[in-house]
Protein backbone atom coordinates (compact mmCIF):
# COMPACT_ATOMS: atom_id res chain seq x y z
CA UNK A 1 0.00 0.00 0.00
CA UNK A 2 2.85 2.48 0.28
CA UNK A 3 3.15 2.83 -3.02
CA UNK A 4 -0.38 4.35 -3.11
CA UNK A 5 0.40 7.84 -1.98
CA UNK A 6 1.41 8.33 -5.26
CA UNK A 7 -2.04 8.73 -6.57
CA UNK A 8 -2.93 11.37 -3.80
CA UNK A 9 -0.90 15.15 -3.37
CA UNK A 10 -0.22 16.19 0.47
CA UNK A 11 -3.27 18.53 0.76
CA UNK A 12 -5.43 15.55 -0.08
CA UNK A 13 -3.79 12.71 1.93
CA UNK A 14 -3.79 15.37 5.03
CA UNK A 15 -7.61 15.52 4.31
CA UNK A 16 -8.01 12.22 5.89
CA UNK A 17 -8.83 10.64 8.99
CA UNK A 18 -5.98 8.51 10.87
CA UNK A 19 -8.28 5.23 10.14
CA UNK A 20 -8.19 5.68 6.50
CA UNK A 21 -4.05 6.74 6.32
CA UNK A 22 -3.17 3.74 8.42
CA UNK A 23 -2.92 1.47 4.97
CA UNK A 24 -0.91 3.40 3.41
CA UNK A 25 1.94 3.33 6.90
CA UNK A 26 1.80 -0.65 6.52
CA UNK A 27 3.13 -3.13 4.33
CA UNK A 28 1.91 -6.65 3.79
CA UNK A 29 -0.03 -6.29 6.65
CA UNK A 30 2.51 -4.80 9.36
CA UNK A 31 3.37 -1.70 10.63
CA UNK A 32 6.57 -0.19 7.75
CA UNK A 33 5.90 3.36 9.02
CA UNK A 34 5.39 4.10 12.94
CA UNK A 35 3.79 7.38 13.09
CA UNK A 36 0.60 7.47 15.45
CA UNK A 37 -1.04 5.66 18.26
CA UNK A 38 -4.02 4.88 16.14
CA UNK A 39 -1.37 2.48 13.64
CA UNK A 40 -2.41 0.26 16.51
CA UNK A 41 -4.31 -2.99 18.00
CA UNK A 42 -4.18 -5.52 20.42
CA UNK A 43 -2.82 -8.15 18.90
CA UNK A 44 0.42 -5.41 18.15
CA UNK A 45 0.01 -4.16 21.52
CA UNK A 46 0.15 -7.91 23.34
CA UNK A 47 3.10 -9.00 20.46
CA UNK A 48 5.18 -5.79 21.38
CA UNK A 49 5.15 -6.74 25.15
CA UNK A 50 6.11 -10.60 24.54
CA UNK A 51 8.86 -9.77 22.38
CA UNK A 52 9.84 -6.73 24.80
CA UNK A 53 9.91 -9.21 27.76
CA UNK A 54 12.17 -11.86 25.34
CA UNK A 55 14.47 -9.50 24.20
CA UNK A 56 15.30 -8.09 28.17
CA UNK A 57 15.61 -12.02 28.89
CA UNK A 58 17.64 -12.99 26.00
CA UNK A 59 20.33 -9.97 26.61
CA UNK A 60 20.85 -10.92 30.40
CA UNK A 61 23.26 -12.98 29.09
CA UNK A 62 26.73 -12.30 27.18
CA UNK A 63 25.74 -14.82 24.36
CA UNK A 64 22.35 -13.70 24.12
CA UNK A 65 23.59 -10.04 23.90
CA UNK A 66 25.72 -11.64 21.26
CA UNK A 67 23.42 -13.13 18.98
CA UNK A 68 21.18 -9.53 19.49
CA UNK A 69 23.46 -7.40 18.17
CA UNK A 70 24.18 -9.50 15.45
CA UNK A 71 20.94 -9.53 13.90
CA UNK A 72 21.02 -6.21 12.19
CA UNK A 73 24.46 -4.76 12.18
CA UNK A 74 24.02 -4.42 8.18
CA UNK A 75 21.03 -1.08 9.08
CA UNK A 76 22.39 1.96 9.95
CA UNK A 77 19.50 4.47 11.66
CA UNK A 78 19.39 8.67 11.26
CA UNK A 79 18.46 10.01 14.46
CA UNK A 80 16.83 13.46 13.20
CA UNK A 81 16.21 15.55 16.58
CA UNK A 82 14.93 18.93 15.73
CA UNK A 83 14.00 19.30 19.46
CA UNK A 84 16.01 19.04 22.95
CA UNK A 85 16.09 15.72 24.15
CA UNK A 86 17.32 13.11 26.10
CA UNK A 87 15.50 10.22 27.31
CA UNK A 88 14.08 9.51 23.73
CA UNK A 89 16.68 9.88 22.27
CA UNK A 90 19.43 7.56 24.26
CA UNK A 91 16.30 5.14 24.44
CA UNK A 92 16.10 4.92 20.82
CA UNK A 93 20.13 4.60 20.24
CA UNK A 94 20.55 2.15 23.10
CA UNK A 95 17.89 0.33 21.57
CA UNK A 96 19.17 0.61 18.09
CA UNK A 97 22.73 -0.87 19.99
CA UNK A 98 20.82 -3.36 21.57
CA UNK A 99 19.75 -4.86 17.75
CA UNK A 100 23.67 -3.84 16.69
CA UNK A 101 22.20 -1.19 13.97
CA UNK A 102 24.59 1.68 13.56
CA UNK A 103 23.28 5.41 13.61
CA UNK A 104 24.30 8.95 12.68
CA UNK A 105 22.41 12.10 14.27
CA UNK A 106 21.63 15.48 13.57
CA UNK A 107 20.51 17.51 16.77
CA UNK A 108 20.50 20.84 15.91
CA UNK A 109 18.63 22.77 13.25
CA UNK A 110 21.81 25.06 12.77
CA UNK A 111 24.47 22.37 10.75
CA UNK A 112 21.63 21.33 8.74
CA UNK A 113 21.04 22.47 4.83
CA UNK A 114 17.79 23.48 5.82
CA UNK A 115 19.52 26.47 6.53
CA UNK A 116 20.63 26.90 3.29
CA UNK A 117 17.53 26.99 1.74
CA UNK A 118 17.00 22.83 1.14
CA UNK A 119 13.45 21.82 1.39
CA UNK A 120 12.57 19.39 4.57
CA UNK A 121 11.24 16.54 1.80
CA UNK A 122 15.16 17.29 0.13
CA UNK A 123 16.67 16.60 3.71
CA UNK A 124 14.79 13.59 4.50
CA UNK A 125 15.53 12.15 0.77
CA UNK A 126 18.73 12.56 1.32
CA UNK A 127 18.91 10.58 4.40
CA UNK A 128 17.11 7.93 2.82
CA UNK A 129 20.10 7.47 0.14
CA UNK A 130 22.18 6.23 3.28
CA UNK A 131 19.86 4.64 6.04
CA UNK A 132 17.53 2.09 6.84
CA UNK A 133 15.56 3.87 9.63
CA UNK A 134 14.90 7.73 9.93
CA UNK A 135 14.30 8.55 13.57
CA UNK A 136 12.15 12.05 13.91
CA UNK A 137 11.58 14.55 16.70
CA UNK A 138 10.27 17.68 15.64
CA UNK A 139 8.63 20.82 17.00
CA UNK A 140 6.14 20.94 14.30
CA UNK A 141 2.74 18.79 14.07
CA UNK A 142 2.68 16.82 11.14
CA UNK A 143 6.23 16.39 10.32
CA UNK A 144 6.93 13.02 10.87
CA UNK A 145 3.37 12.11 8.67
CA UNK A 146 5.00 14.39 5.91
CA UNK A 147 8.14 12.87 5.87
CA UNK A 148 6.72 9.00 5.50
CA UNK A 149 4.48 10.76 2.42
CA UNK A 150 7.68 11.66 1.23
CA UNK A 151 9.21 9.19 1.12
CA UNK A 152 6.34 6.88 -0.01
CA UNK A 153 6.46 8.87 -3.51
CA UNK A 154 10.22 8.05 -3.88
CA UNK A 155 12.54 5.37 -5.32
CA UNK A 156 13.68 4.58 -1.64
CA UNK A 157 10.75 4.28 0.77
CA UNK A 158 12.59 3.50 4.12
CA UNK A 159 10.62 3.67 8.19
CA UNK A 160 10.44 6.60 9.78
CA UNK A 161 9.72 6.27 12.95
CA UNK A 162 8.09 9.16 15.15
CA UNK A 163 10.18 10.12 18.23
CA UNK A 164 7.30 13.37 19.39
CA UNK A 165 5.69 15.12 17.18
CA UNK A 166 4.90 18.98 17.94
CA UNK A 167 2.00 18.84 20.82
CA UNK A 168 0.11 15.92 18.59
CA UNK A 169 1.60 12.06 18.83
CA UNK A 170 4.59 9.57 20.85
CA UNK A 171 3.46 6.50 19.72
CA UNK A 172 6.79 5.08 20.72
CA UNK A 173 6.30 6.58 23.98
CA UNK A 174 2.85 5.40 24.18
CA UNK A 175 4.35 1.67 23.76
CA UNK A 176 6.60 1.53 26.64
CA UNK A 177 3.83 3.28 28.66
CA UNK A 178 1.27 0.53 28.04
CA UNK A 179 3.90 -2.09 28.14
CA UNK A 180 4.87 -0.45 31.75
CA UNK A 181 1.31 -0.31 32.73
CA UNK A 182 0.71 -4.05 31.49
CA UNK A 183 3.74 -5.47 33.51
CA UNK A 184 3.17 -3.00 36.43
CA UNK A 185 -0.46 -4.88 36.82
CA UNK A 186 0.89 -8.64 36.08
CA UNK A 187 0.12 -10.09 39.00
CA UNK A 188 -2.78 -7.85 40.00
CA UNK A 189 -5.32 -9.08 37.71
CA UNK A 190 -3.86 -7.55 34.88
CA UNK A 191 -4.83 -3.98 33.11
CA UNK A 192 -8.73 -4.58 31.92
CA UNK A 193 -10.76 -2.94 35.07
CA UNK A 194 -8.34 -0.54 36.39
CA UNK A 195 -8.36 2.90 37.20
CA UNK A 196 -5.98 5.26 35.61
CA UNK A 197 -5.56 9.08 36.68
CA UNK A 198 -3.80 11.33 33.40
CA UNK A 199 -3.01 14.57 35.23
CA UNK A 200 -1.39 17.82 34.18
CA UNK A 201 -1.26 19.74 30.49
CA UNK A 202 -3.33 17.11 29.03
CA UNK A 203 -3.32 19.44 26.37
CA UNK A 204 -0.75 19.61 24.80
CA UNK A 205 1.05 16.57 26.39
CA UNK A 206 1.83 14.19 23.54
CA UNK A 207 2.46 11.27 25.62
CA UNK A 208 -1.34 11.15 27.16
CA UNK A 209 -3.07 11.91 23.95
CA UNK A 210 -1.25 8.91 22.39
CA UNK A 211 -1.50 6.37 25.76
CA UNK A 212 -5.09 7.28 25.91
CA UNK A 213 -5.25 5.34 22.32
CA UNK A 214 -4.16 2.30 23.66
CA UNK A 215 -5.74 2.15 26.78
CA UNK A 216 -9.24 1.79 24.79
CA UNK A 217 -7.95 -1.36 24.04
CA UNK A 218 -8.16 -2.54 27.47
CA UNK A 219 -12.20 -3.61 28.48
CA UNK A 220 -12.98 -1.76 31.28
CA UNK A 221 -10.45 0.56 31.83
CA UNK A 222 -11.55 3.49 33.46
CA UNK A 223 -9.33 7.27 32.64
CA UNK A 224 -10.00 10.00 34.71
CA UNK A 225 -8.28 13.28 32.97
CA UNK A 226 -7.48 15.95 35.88
CA UNK A 227 -6.22 18.96 34.43
CA UNK A 228 -6.54 22.74 35.22
CA UNK A 229 -9.33 23.69 32.86
CA UNK A 230 -7.24 26.10 30.55
CA UNK A 231 -5.20 22.69 30.01
CA UNK A 232 -8.04 20.03 29.56
CA UNK A 233 -8.03 16.93 27.30
CA UNK A 234 -8.72 18.18 23.36
CA UNK A 235 -11.96 17.35 21.90
CA UNK A 236 -10.80 15.33 19.42
CA UNK A 237 -8.94 12.69 22.28
CA UNK A 238 -12.40 12.91 24.06
CA UNK A 239 -14.52 12.02 20.85
CA UNK A 240 -12.36 9.32 19.86
CA UNK A 241 -12.84 7.83 23.93
CA UNK A 242 -16.75 7.82 22.96
CA UNK A 243 -15.99 6.53 19.61
CA UNK A 244 -14.32 3.64 21.78
CA UNK A 245 -16.85 3.44 25.00
CA UNK A 246 -13.86 4.15 27.35
CA UNK A 247 -15.34 5.09 30.48
CA UNK A 248 -13.73 8.48 31.38
CA UNK A 249 -14.47 11.70 33.20
CA UNK A 250 -13.16 14.69 33.11
CA UNK A 251 -12.14 17.05 36.24
CA UNK A 252 -10.20 19.91 37.62
CA UNK A 253 -9.51 18.44 40.51
CA UNK A 254 -6.37 16.31 41.81
CA UNK A 255 -6.62 15.19 45.40
CA UNK A 256 -9.96 13.85 45.69
CA UNK A 257 -9.34 11.18 42.76
CA UNK A 258 -6.44 9.34 44.15
CA UNK A 259 -7.74 6.81 46.66
CA UNK A 260 -9.29 5.77 43.78
CA UNK A 261 -6.20 5.28 41.26
CA UNK A 262 -4.45 2.02 40.11
CA UNK A 263 -2.09 3.62 38.80
CA UNK A 264 -1.09 7.72 38.04
CA UNK A 265 0.57 9.61 34.83
CA UNK A 266 1.83 12.82 35.35
CA UNK A 267 3.04 15.26 33.23
CA UNK A 268 4.24 18.71 33.38
CA UNK A 269 3.61 21.92 31.67
CA UNK A 270 4.47 21.82 28.20
CA UNK A 271 5.48 25.25 28.11
CA UNK A 272 8.17 24.75 25.00
CA UNK A 273 4.87 25.09 22.68
CA UNK A 274 4.18 28.71 24.25
CA UNK A 275 4.90 31.48 21.62
CA UNK A 276 5.20 35.40 22.46
CA UNK A 277 3.62 36.43 25.16
CA UNK A 278 1.52 33.34 25.98
CA UNK A 279 3.35 32.57 28.85
CA UNK A 280 2.31 29.27 30.94
CA UNK A 281 2.78 28.84 34.65
CA UNK A 282 5.95 26.63 35.22
CA UNK A 283 3.78 24.24 37.54
CA UNK A 284 0.48 23.81 39.23
CA UNK A 285 0.76 22.94 42.96
CA UNK A 286 -2.80 21.98 43.29
CA UNK A 287 -1.83 19.34 40.18
CA UNK A 288 0.75 17.95 41.53
CA UNK A 289 2.01 13.92 44.02
CA UNK A 290 3.78 14.71 47.21
CA UNK A 291 4.84 12.28 49.49
CA UNK A 292 2.21 13.33 51.73
CA UNK A 293 -0.06 11.89 49.41
CA UNK A 294 1.12 8.32 49.52
CA UNK A 295 -0.33 7.17 52.45
CA UNK A 296 -3.98 7.57 50.83
CA UNK A 297 -2.73 5.31 47.19
CA UNK A 298 -3.77 1.94 46.89
CA UNK A 299 -1.13 -0.45 47.71
CA UNK A 300 -0.59 -1.34 44.18
CA UNK A 301 -0.73 2.08 42.32
CA UNK A 302 1.73 2.59 39.72
CA UNK A 303 3.13 6.48 39.39
CA UNK A 304 4.16 7.26 36.43
CA UNK A 305 5.53 10.10 34.81
CA UNK A 306 7.59 10.40 30.92
CA UNK A 307 10.06 12.82 32.36
CA UNK A 308 11.29 15.16 32.92
CA UNK A 309 9.37 16.19 35.59
CA UNK A 310 9.23 19.54 37.68
CA UNK A 311 7.18 20.44 41.09
CA UNK A 312 4.70 18.36 39.66
CA UNK A 313 6.50 15.21 41.04
CA UNK A 314 8.06 14.90 44.29
CA UNK A 315 11.45 13.51 44.62
CA UNK A 316 10.73 12.33 47.67
CA UNK A 317 8.78 9.63 45.99
CA UNK A 318 11.33 8.10 44.25
CA UNK A 319 12.12 5.45 46.47
CA UNK A 320 8.91 3.96 47.02
CA UNK A 321 7.96 1.00 45.34
CA UNK A 322 4.95 2.03 43.76
CA UNK A 323 6.93 4.40 42.00
CA UNK A 324 7.73 3.48 38.37
CA UNK A 325 8.67 6.24 36.39
CA UNK A 326 12.50 4.99 36.69
CA UNK A 327 11.65 1.32 35.38
CA UNK A 328 9.06 3.24 32.91
CA UNK A 329 12.12 5.08 31.39
CA UNK A 330 14.19 2.21 31.37
CA UNK A 331 11.88 0.08 29.44
CA UNK A 332 11.77 2.36 26.93
CA UNK A 333 15.14 0.88 24.91
CA UNK A 334 13.63 -2.77 25.34
CA UNK A 335 10.15 -1.66 23.72
CA UNK A 336 12.03 0.18 21.15
CA UNK A 337 14.01 -2.32 20.17
CA UNK A 338 11.22 -4.89 19.94
CA UNK A 339 9.65 -2.27 17.59
CA UNK A 340 12.61 -1.90 15.05
CA UNK A 341 12.78 -5.78 15.23
CA UNK A 342 9.34 -6.25 14.16
CA UNK A 343 8.87 -3.64 11.58
CA UNK A 344 11.89 -5.54 9.96
CA UNK A 345 10.93 -8.77 10.78
CA UNK A 346 13.61 -9.86 13.09
CA UNK A 347 11.19 -10.56 15.67
CA UNK A 348 10.58 -14.04 14.67
CA UNK A 349 14.22 -14.73 14.41
CA UNK A 350 14.25 -13.88 18.22
CA UNK A 351 11.29 -15.65 18.84
CA UNK A 352 12.68 -18.92 17.66
CA UNK A 353 16.02 -18.59 19.46
CA UNK A 354 14.24 -17.76 22.42
CA UNK A 355 11.99 -20.87 21.98
CA UNK A 356 15.55 -22.88 21.65
CA UNK A 357 16.55 -21.78 25.07
CA UNK A 358 13.27 -22.71 26.01
CA UNK A 359 13.40 -25.95 24.86
CA UNK A 360 17.13 -26.74 26.18
CA UNK A 361 16.45 -25.37 29.63
CA UNK A 362 13.51 -28.26 29.69
CA UNK A 363 15.56 -30.36 28.15
CA UNK A 364 18.02 -29.94 31.18
CA UNK A 365 15.78 -29.75 33.88
CA UNK A 366 14.37 -33.02 32.44
CA UNK A 367 17.89 -34.86 32.84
Amino acid sequence: MLSETKNLTWPEFQALSPEEKKPYFNENGKIFHCLHSQQFDREFIDHIYKLTNVIRSISKSKKGALFLQGLMPHYKAMLYFMQPSTRTYLSFRTACQILGIQTSDVRDASISSEVKGETFEDTIRTFSSYFNFIIMRHPKEGYAEQAAYCLNNSERPIPILNAGSGKDQHPTQAILDIYTLIRSFEHHGGLEGKTIILAGDLLRGRTVRSLSKLISFFPGTKLILSSPEKFKMSEDVISFLKEKKVHYTVSHEFVKHLPDADAIYMTRVQDEHDTGNDKSEKSFPEFSLRAEHLPILKEHCAIMHPLPRREELDSAIDNDPRAKYWRQERNGMWARAALMSHITGYDQKIMCYWADICKQANHTADI
